[in-house]
């Protein structure tokens, strides 16, 4: 997928791009490739690859964070999909959590390079107590079982705000498995989104609503919930 096919499938969404985020996304992918080489943030390196794999698939999400909302991206790696919906939405208001040091580095070296307003945070969610139930929207891409991921995920969403878990081809197995976890943290399905890209891999999006808030108990230490997930 190169930059006008990214266009086109973004038109789908009746998103259109300006040639700011043209340059924007331009610029994310040559970074990235660049940065790669001497810091391993992801596999895939091929342009191509880079605008369907990364920013396409982290836009299948767009419809659910537009406006002025609070997005915590949890363990966003190289940005994803916190970045690109930034770009996409500049009015969102976009936390990223993340535990690793040299992809802390990246990011900020990345948000001055595009020329956008990001809260960077280096912390394990499980950690980040002063966030607790403060965010409309909180998402996560490749981190973890889906049972494991919502115990991370869930206790940052304030009440009547959603959790969307970026899942692949196992999504709906995971969200079988984590139903017992997602009803005790105080969520309900409420859609389930499912996309393909060209190559048939399959991209299935759960969205949660929060409908309670989240026992005080939760999260616990990633070693607890590794061990004994809910």
């Amino acid at each position: 997928m190169d930059l006008a096919s990214f266009e086109e499938q973004l038109n789908q969404f009746n998103v259109s791009l300006s040639e700011k985020q043209k340059n924007q996304f331009y610029e994310y992918a040559q970074f990235l490739v660049e940065y790669n080489e001497k810091v391993n943030l992801t596999t895939i390196t091929e342009l191509d690859e880079i605008y369907e794999k990364h920013f396409y698939d982290s836009l299948l999400i767009g419809s659910l964070v537009q406006g002025k909302q609070t997005l915590c991206d949890v363990g966003s790696g190289a940005g994803f999909p916190g970045i690109p919906l930034k770009i996409i939405y500049p009015e969102i208001q976009l936390t990223i959590l993340e535990p690793l040091q040299k992809r802390v580095q990246f990011l900020k070296l990345l948000t001055e390079k595009l020329g956008i307003e990001v809260e960077i945070v280096n912390r394990r969610a499980e950690d980040a107590k002063e966030y607790r139930e403060s965010f409309d929207v909180v998402t996560a891409r490749a981190v973890a079982n889906l049972n494991i991921l919502a115990e991370l995920c869930i206790p940052l969403v304030k009440k009547e705000g959603i959790f969307i878990a970026m899942k692949g081809s196992k999504g709906i197995e995971e969200l079988e498995q984590a139903q017992k976890a997602t009803k005790e943290l105080g969520c309900e399905v409420e859609e389930i989104q499912e996309n393909e890209l060209s190559n048939n891999e399959k991209r299935i999006n759960i969205v949660y609503r929060k409908i309670r808030e989240t026992a005080a108990v939760f999260p616990r230490k990633y070693a607890a919930m590794k061990k004994k997930p809910l």
